[in-house]
């Protein structure tokens, strides 16, 4: 059961309104009654009854607020109790896409920390839709979630239903990224249909809200006739160096990687090649002190590859 939903309840009997609740929420009206629908589905019974002065609890609305209010209480002493156990030390939480210049940013900022302090620093790679659960279950404290811009309004909606806050990051265009022997690492130009003969890597875990991954039209740069589908990141470099005729569509990378992995990056030209990195968080989260200074070496990151001239 997610306690998260008892606090949305005990919010609605503080207003005693659902309304002025998702406002002091920030959240939508629709989402906190389907919030609040699913919780008392899974109680088994009506926590809030309609009336002429407003919405009030039942009678084991009541009861069940009782409790609620007394957990809630309880997890904010335990958590205080880990925050002190845990004062000198470094404490950060992050789920993020599959993207080298963010990879690239965290470095950074891990590079910089006080080896001479306790550190308890969680990263984790993996699709948007697994980012989004992460945060708002407070499995991790931020999140960056990567999606094409024309599901635009599919992501941020399914981020404010559940109970997110965001912030774009970055808006780009996906280069090509191939070895340094690919045959067309030295070409004039590169066209789309030009890569349909070789070996495309891609992300094989892609999940859109709302959208049955079956019925979503495949993208010009997905359309190659050979596939091989990774979860890796590591997995993906050492394709592309070794088997050469390999190419995948990716976020500018760090000149770092291509130094290191002898691979170049292509401009190309493709239908919808406009994707954005959004940074996520719970509605009351505060940023920390280590927060503010990853953001910092995050955008650092970013703009190394930003105003970089591709060809």
């Amino acid at each position: 059961m997610n306690t998260q939903f008892f606090s949305y309840a005990i919010e609605i009997e503080r207003t005693g309104s659902i309304t002025k609740a998702a406002h002091n929420l920030f959240m939508a009206q629709p989402n906190l009654s389907k919030a609040i629908k699913e919780l008392e589905k899974q109680l088994g019974y009506e926590i809030f009854e309609r009336t002429q002065t407003g919405i009030v609890p039942t009678e084991k609305g009541r009861n069940f607020l009782v409790h609620a209010k007394s957990i809630m209480e309880h997890l904010g002493e335990l958590e205080a109790l880990g925050l002190e156990e845990r004062a000198d030390s470094q404490r950060f939480r992050i789920s993020i896409p599959r993207g080298s210049y963010i990879a690239e940013g965290f470095t950074e900022f891990v590079a910089q920390l006080d080896t001479g302090q306790g550190m308890e620093i969680t990263i984790q790679e993996t699709n948007s839709m697994q980012a989004i659960s992460n945060v708002a279950y407070e499995k991790f404290d931020l999140g960056i979630i990567r999606y094409q811009s024309i599901y635009e309004n599919y992501f941020l909606d399914f981020v404010r239903s559940n109970g997110l806050s965001y912030e774009l990051v970055w808006e780009f265009e996906y280069l090509a990224l191939m070895s340094k022997e690919h045959p067309l690492a030295a070409a004039a130009s590169v066209r789309a249909e030009d890569l349909f003969h070789h070996i495309e890597l891609s992300h094989a875990d892609l999940v859109i809200p709302y959208v049955d991954r079956r019925s979503v039209e495949p993208q010009e740069q997905t359309k190659a006739g050979k596939h091989i589908y990774v979860y890796d990141r590591g997995c993906q470099f050492d394709l592309l160096t070794r088997v050469t005729t390999t190419y995948m569509w990716v976020s500018p990378l760090p000149e770092v990687y291509l130094d290191q992995y002898g691979l170049v990056q292509r401009k190309c030209a493709i239908p919808n090649n406009s994707y954005k990195d959004v940074l996520i968080y719970r509605n009351e989260y505060e940023f920390s002190e280590l927060d503010e200074k990853f953001k910092e070496r995050l955008y650092c990151a970013r703009d190394e590859v930003a105003y970089k001239q591709h060809q």
